[in-house]
This record gives structure tokens, C-alpha cells and sequence, in this order.
């Protein structure tokens, strides 16, 4: 079920397949109104791909929201793809996206991977962005990968448990490595096997309690494969130079206004991120939910983002008052 405060169910006013280079294409669609604000949406994951439920975060009367499956994921071809897949390709598939629609500034709405890739591409074209409403702030630091193989054990130590002993145990030191062996296996049941357990040890962290409809989002044969083998990539091949990048390049965006919301009890991306990045950007809004973990789902953070786009399809801004 769905968190309450979103805005009812809408079907796209339009969807289309586009061809990125000779292997990708993207699935993309727009809802709400075609004269509205415009928004992009950045799904978290990678791998996961937008979600019905995605549409629901803003008023259709006031946004024209586009909502594309990054490369590898979701509806786009080819399903958990590595190959032309890095962080720069996926900036300059939104680009053309926004060229192609005819867009020139929009709103940028992400959480968890979203958050990372809609400051980054902020990042690379602030004079393309007009807001930003980050949610679950994961900077892809050093410090977060490795909460996520292993820290994570010290407050779920059950679910860790059942993650590192899918490995062998000669191989625990290196999770990373070891499941990205899994994910590359001759036997195709191995591999799947392993993305299905990656999978249900990120979606099993995701909620406050536990939450068996969305867990079965994440772990769906399609889905469990697109997101374990490009989070796995992501962590492996595609990091940043320097690791604290994100913060670094912040005086790029240091005007755009911006809205961060974070759960206190997020196991997937710890709140050291999120207070991290307002330390070095006060002039962002932010908000802790203290009675939520990392999912937008959670009813506390999905009532922050409808209030912030409401915000933003007021003002401008999705900032708080005050």
C-alpha cells in the first residue's frame, strides 16, 4: 500500500522507447499536465526503475513530470546492461531527453541513487535546473559503501547475516567482489539466485517496519537482476574522483533552491550523508523524519516530498518557511 498523502493514481499522457546509443534504449513517460512545470524524476537503485507510484509525489495539475528508466533498468533495454553505463552517460541521457521535449530549465525530484545522480547532473548543468527535492542522500563516499556491505551489521544483524552467508566464507572479507562474481557466473541460476538475496537485503533495510509489498518491488525476478548487478557496478567501477566529489562541487549549486529530507533510522543510506551535505550547503532546506527509515514510502517522508513539490508549485522553491 501505497503511503497516504500522495496524490491519487494517474496513467501517463504519453511514453515513448529512445534509442541512447546503437545498445540502449530508454523507456520514458509524462504525466499530469503538459503545460505544467516541468520535472524530472531520478529512480533510486540503480536498477530500479520508476515505479506507478512514483507519478503520485506531485499535483498533475500543476507539474508535467518526466519519469525515465535510467540505462539497464526498469523498462529499458537492455534489462541490467554494464556496458556504455557510467554516471556521465546516464547526465547526458537526461539531457538529450530534456532537449528532445523541448524543456529548457526543470525542477530535478530523487532519492537514495536519485539523490547522487540528480546533484551530480545539477552539478554538471546548473543553469538546466531550477530546484532540487533530494530524498535518502547517498554521496557515494567510501564511508557509505562500506556501512552498506558491512556496518549495516551492527543494526540488522540478521539481515547482514543472511547477505554475507549467501558467499562463501573464505570470501566474506570482500562482499562486493564476491557477489560480483556471482552476478558474472557461467550458471545463470547463480547468478540470479545471488541478485535475488542482494536485493532482499537492500529492500528488507529499506522500511522502518517491515513492509512485504514494497520488499516485493525490489525483489521480483526482473527488478532483483537490473538492481543488483548495477548497484554492484556502481559500487565497484563507477565511483567518484575525489570520493567526496558531490560536496566538493556544491558551489555550482549553491543557488538552486533545494530541499533535503532524510529518515533518522535509514539503514541503506546512513543520515551521516545527509547532515554531511547540509553542514557544507546550509542554504538547503532539511528535514530528519524521526519516525522513518530510508523508503519514500515511509508516511513521514512521503508527507515531506508532496509538501515540498506543493511548495515548489506554489513558489518556485521547494524550501520550508523560516
Amino acid at each position: 500500500m501505497a503511503a497516504p498523502g500522495l496524490y491519487p493514481p494517474i496513467e501517463p499522457f504519453h511514453s515513448e522507447r529512445l534509442a541512447v546509443s546503437p545498445l540502449h534504449t530508454l523507456y520514458l513517460e509524462q504525466c499530469g499536465n503538459p503545460q505544467g512545470a516541468p520535472v524530472l524524476f531520478v529512480h533510486g537503485g540503480p536498477g530500479a526503475g520508476c515505479s506507478t507510484t512514483d507519478r503520485r509525489f506531485f499535483d498533475p495539475r500543476a507539474f508535467r513530470v518526466v519519469l525515465v528508466d535510467q540505462r539497464g533498468s526498469g523498462r529499458s533495454t537492455p534489462l541490467g546492461e554494464l556496458r556504455e553505463n557510467t554516471i556521465d552517460d546516464l547526465v547526458a541521457d537526461f539531457e538529450r531527453i530534456r532537449a528532445q521535449l523541448g524543456i529548457e530549465k526543470w525542477h530535478v525530484f530523487g532519492g537514495s541513487w536519485g539523490s547522487t545522480l540528480g546533484l551530480y547532473y545539477a552539478e554538471r548543468h546548473p543553469e538546466r535546473v531550477l530546484s532540487l527535492c533530494l530524498r535518502g542522500i547517498w554521496l557515494l563516499r567510501e564511508l557509505e559503501v562500506h556501512w552498506w556491505l558491512y556496518g549495516l551489521r551492527a543494526l540488522a544483524p540478521e539481515l547482514w547475516r543472511t547477505f554475507a552467508e549467501h558467499v562463501p566464507a573464505n570470501r566474506r572479507s570482500d562482499l562486493l567482489e564476491a557477489y560480483w562474481e556471482l552476478f558474472h557466473s557461467a550458471d545463470e541460476r547463480v547468478a540470479r539466485t545471488a541478485a535475488k538475496a542482494w536485493a532482499t537485503y537492500e529492500g528488507s533495510a529499506c522500511t522502518l517496519l517491515p513492509n512485504p509489498e514494497f520488499l516485493s518491488l525490489l525483489t521480483n525476478d526482473q527488478t532483483s537482476w537490473a538492481l543488483a548487478r548495477l548497484e554492484a557496478h556502481y559500487l565497484r567501477n563507477q565511483r567518484f574522483t575525489p570520493d567526496d566529489r558531490l560536496l566538493r562541487d556544491l558551489e555550482r549549486v549553491r543557488a538552486i533552491p533545494a530541499f533535503l529530507v532524510h529518515g533518522r533510522y535509514d539503514l541503506v543510506c546512513p543520515i551521516v550523508g545527509a547532515d554531511d551535505l547540509h553542514r557544507a550547503w546550509p542554504e538547503a532546506s532539511y528535514v530528519v523524519v524521526d519516525d522513518a527509515g530510508h523508503s519514500s514510502h515511509e508516511p513521514g517522508i512521503a508527507k515531506q516530498l508532496v509538501a515540498a513539490m506543493d511548495r515548489v508549485a506554489r513558489t518556485g522553491s521547494p524550501r520550508c518557511a523560516g
